[in-house]
């Protein structure tokens, strides 16, 4: 590749940004980093009345959240830093530029000035529909409808000297085959005469989706086009007006839909409330109050959500599943996406966080457990800052865990003695002399000295053995005492954490309610 790779990423501030255009993010930002390029953000807002507030905040915050920041783009409070030479990045700050291209290509007579009105066209598309017809407004009937090719030019002139509204259509040609070229896709061919006069130029003085899109692209010097396959009807007419407007295309690649995990259809914005996942990256908030959930407030790492976007349609050629982000730049390759969509799973979602989590220190999850015990527990926890003490529950309960909130599900009992007792393990733990047994468990437990894992095992087990007593008949209460119900790791360990005086406290509460 000589030319410097420059690919962009050009959401719309509509919303929410769903993980289909996260994943499109990500291939960017890998096939970028890969050839040492750059990473664009560029938003399109070109239709004003659909923008949302805060959704180019969001789509920041999101990049930013998954480490996959853009190199050049919008300036915000959240990146005043992230400007570059091409700006400006919002198509609406760039409308000035969209005219004199839409005006190149009417004097060339690649396009054309259409005064038709909606109405107009309505009734024509009943007329067809009538006639059990499609209507297109094409090579066949654009010689016959009211614009500047059925107009002489002295009819056009008044029209446009009397502000009478039109929209500029491009002029697409008949009878030519198009071989278009799609990295993932190879070669594609398209008959001319089934295509549609696109609107390129509005009547309200913007442009359309189309014209905005390849005028950005070659003004920013964009080399590569990745997007999605939805776009990929529109290859045809973006190649034309490359060629139209004497301009050297970008190689583009477009990727496979990302599909429900059960039945067909692609993956929508409310397939997640429905299935009970995340569609989005961060969490999304309705003006209407509505809340959508996001993989950062659901406890997802970053890093395990970017690698199971990049195995959604990509494959690297090996069996290795878990990539880190330097990983992924350098194994990542266009030519290995896939064509056909990829099934969502929302189970394979959860096995890269779990993968993740185990590869995470135990300090590193202290302070993430920490973290959320301050967020969303009780107040009377705050004072739970020793961590040490929460770095060896972390390690004690790390492997049955997907998530940190887990530390707290699987663990409460470290930080909140039992206010009850399970009624079915109470039956079966507490017989007749168990709270003699225990009043014992007491007593050896105040003899030892440095109350470690170790010398608690060591003690209690040793007393079992000399005594002859059957372990259950020792450490089913005794877990009961201590957890109030039979989960949690090795009962000594928990001992351990909890420490002398909580240990013993706890067993006699229980020797009193359960005895």
């Amino acid at each position: 590749m000589s030319k410097k790779v420059r690919v962009r990423f050009a959401p719309s501030p509509t919303g929410p940004l769903h993980i289909g255009g996260v994943r499109t993010a990500l291939f960017n930002y890998l096939f970028a980093k890969k050839h040492g390029g750059d990473f664009v953000l560029r938003i399109e807002d070109t239709d004003q009345t659909r923008y949302v507030e805060g959704a180019e905040e969001y789509i920041i915050d999101a990049l930013n959240w998954l480490h996959i920041p853009f190199d050049e783009g919008i300036s915000t409070p959240l990146n005043d830093q992230k400007v570059g030479n091409f700006g400006p990045y919002r198509q609406s700050e760039r409308k000035d530029i969209y005219k004199q291209y839409a005006e190149q290509l009417i004097e060339s007579e690649n396009a054309y000035y259409a005064f038709d009105t909606a109405e107009e066209l309505g009734i024509l598309r009943k007329e067809y529909e009538a006639e059990k017809r499609t209507f297109i407004y094409n090579w066949h009937n654009r010689e016959t409808l009211n614009n500047s090719l059925s107009l002489s030019s002295e009819e056009v002139s008044k029209k446009l000297e009397s502000g009478e509204n039109f929209v500029i259509r491009f002029k697409s040609p008949v009878n030519e085959t198009l071989k278009l070229n799609d990295i993932i896709r190879g070669e594609i061919t398209i008959d001319t005469n089934v295509l549609d006069d696109k609107v390129l130029f509005k009547s309200d003085g913007m442009p359309t989706y189309h014209l905005a899109n390849i005028v950005d692209d070659h003004l920013m010097e964009i080399s590569h086009v990745i997007r999605g396959e939805e776009w990929l009807p529109s290859l045809s007419l973006h190649v034309l007006l490359y060629k139209a407007l004497g301009w050297k295309s970008p190689e583009f690649a477009h990727l496979p839909l990302i599909m429900k995990p059960v039945g067909k259809g692609k993956l929508s914005k409310r397939d997640g409330d429905k299935m009970g996942f995340p569609v989005f990256p961060l969490e999304w908030k309705t003006a209407d109050g509505d809340i959508f959930s996001g993989y950062r407030e659901d406890g997802y790492f970053p890093e395990a959500v970017v690698n199971m976007l990049a195995l959604l349609g990509w494959n690297p050629g090996t069996e290795q599943e878990i990539f880190s982000l330097e990983e992924l730049v350098e194994a990542f390759d266009l030519t290995r996406v896939n064509k056909a969509g990829a099934k969502f799973d929302p189970e394979k979602t959860k096995w890269f966080q779990q993968k993740y989590m185990q590869e995470k220190s135990d300090s590193e999850l202290a302070i993430l457990f920490k973290d959320y015990l301050n967020k969303w527990c009780d107040s009377d926890l705050r004072w739970e800052n020793n961590e040490e003490r929460l770095t060896k529950i972390v390690s004690l309960l790390k492997e049955r865990a997907t998530f940190v909130s887990d530390f707290w599900e699987q663990g409460d009992f470290f930080f909140v003695a039992p206010l009850q007792y399970d009624e079915k393990a109470s039956k079966k733990a507490f017989k007749e002399g168990t709270s003699d047994i225990l009043k014992k468990v007491i007593d050896l437990l105040n003899e030892v000295d440095n109350f470690s894992t170790e010398n608690i095992s060591d003690k209690i087990k040793g007393w079992i053995t000399s005594e002859e007593i059957g372990f259950g008949k020792v450490m089913m209460p005794l877990r009961l005492a201590l957890v109030g119900a039979m989960k949690g790791p090795d009962v000594f360990d928990i001992a351990s954490v909890l420490g002398k005086e909580e240990t013993v406290e706890r067993i006699e509460k229980a020797v009193e309610i359960l005895t």
